[in-house]
């Protein structure tokens, strides 16, 4: 069925929902939510590869584990009528359409991903499933045969929370180029934090996403972060840095695979089609991407992975000896660390102060300017050439060296 909301009736009461239509069976596992602006072209292939799931011998996957709500707002195609059209051919599919008009203010996906984020938990809380999952996609991408099953997994092995892989169909626009050079560095930057400082839930092979059209966590998990950040776009990276704070066990599963459009008219201004737009630009007049080179990754990732066990031991003032040498090399005051330590209830949320008060006293960007893209995969690729990379150690001077023969800058310079 299809609900249909007015602009006056989106503050909505406290018993009266987007999706109550069709009660959830109790057999509900999953609650997949796809927002839809604008969708028209791509909806009915993604409503297609959403209701043939399956499992991992290829077999359908329970139609009764999952249901798809897609909340159509402010559109002036006929992305509802596609949606409505696909329903009616497939009744047995559970699928749940809402169609509202957001107020200008409102009309933003970080509104409307976070009204279906929050149906989708009051759906599957309401049958007492608190470990029950809310898969987030979106109207212009089609998820893998077995994206589903592949979430299920994760989560049954432990993650709080599953990133999934966003592909892009090839094309010869140069932009492309611009693409995969920003996805080659942070998966190197990705391949070098798991040799620094491995990450029990999230070992390699895996990735650097965790966006909206990819994304994945539990009820219980959802409720613990605070549900999903009340901003107009960007949305899914606050939640994923809510998810850190808290110390989630994030998956950032290869497994877990979509495939979205690589249009550059987007829905919001901030946004994945915005930074195709700003390549496009980048290329046409000349000009080279820039990144944060590798030895500064190297070394953030080497003091986080000496910071926490610091941390959790932080009443003991032995443990924190080596809390000088560690401030030296991140740029801010020993004295401002210390203190820090006894803050915050939760290491992500520390690291993440820790991070903030980097980017405040600027000494960090002083020291480590942004290179080329090209120079600074240069060096990730020499860092994480070989599988037994030894990590960064910090000794008691406070220098860092691998394996005790070569400062970081040395390693760094040697591939240029």
């Amino acid at each position: 069925m299809t609900a249909s909301y007015t602009p006056d009736r989106i503050k909505l009461p406290s018993k009266a929902y987007l999706f109550n239509q069709t009660a959830p069976t109790s057999s509900l596992e999953v609650s997949v939510i796809v927002p839809v602006r604008n969708e028209a072209h791509h909806l009915a292939k993604t409503l297609e590869a959403l209701r043939l799931q399956q499992n991992n011998l290829g077999q359908p996957l329970d139609p009764t584990k999952y249901e798809v709500l897609v909340l159509v707002n402010n559109c002036t195609d006929a992305s509802l009528a596609v949606a409505q059209s696909y329903q009616k051919r497939y009744p047995d599919f559970s699928l749940q359409i809402a169609n509202v008009e957001l107020t200008p203010d409102k009309a933003n996906i970080g509104t409307v991903r976070r009204l279906l984020m929050d149906e989708a938990h009051r759906r599957l809380t309401s049958i007492g499933r608190s470990e029950g999952i809310i898969a987030s996609t979106d109207g212009d991408t089609v998820v893998d045969s077995q994206w589903l099953w592949h979430i299920l997994a994760e989560i049954e092995r432990g993650a709080d929370a599953v990133g999934g892989r966003i592909l892009t169909h090839p094309d010869k626009n140069p932009v492309r180029l611009f693409h995969l050079r920003d996805v080659t560095y942070r998966t190197l930057v990705a391949r070098l934090e798991a040799q620094l400082d491995p990450n029990p839930h999230d070992p390699w092979p895996r990735h650097f996403q965790h966006f909206g059209a990819n994304l994945a966590v539990t009820c219980a998990m959802y409720q613990k972060a605070g549900r999903l950040p009340e901003v107009p776009y960007l949305e899914d990276e606050a939640f994923y840095k809510a998810l850190l704070r808290v110390d989630a066990r994030v998956r950032q599963s290869p497994l877990v695979r979509v495939i979205t459009s690589a249009r550059m008219q987007g829905r919001v201004a901030v946004g994945f089609s915005e930074q195709l737009r700003c390549w496009a630009t980048m290329s046409k007049n000349g000009q080279c991407q820039l990144a944060e080179p590798a030895n500064a990754w190297a070394i953030k990732f080497s003091c986080r992975q000496r910071l926490r066990p610091i941390w959790a031991d932080r009443w003991n003032k032995e443990s924190t000896n080596d809390l000088t040498a560690i401030a030296a090399k991140l740029c801010i005051s020993p004295d401002w660390l210390r203190e820090a330590l006894f803050q915050y209830g939760y290491f992500g949320e520390f690291w993440q102060v820790v991070e903030h008060r980097m980017e405040y006293e600027l000494r960090w960007v002083e020291q480590w300017p942004p290179v080329s893209i090209s120079e600074a995969i240069s060096q990730l690729r020499l860092m994480t050439l070989n599988g037994d990379f030894i990590p960064f150690q910090i000794n008691r001077a406070g220098t860092f060296r691998p394996d005790g023969h070569a400062d970081a800058v040395e390693v760094a310079h040697r591939g240029q």
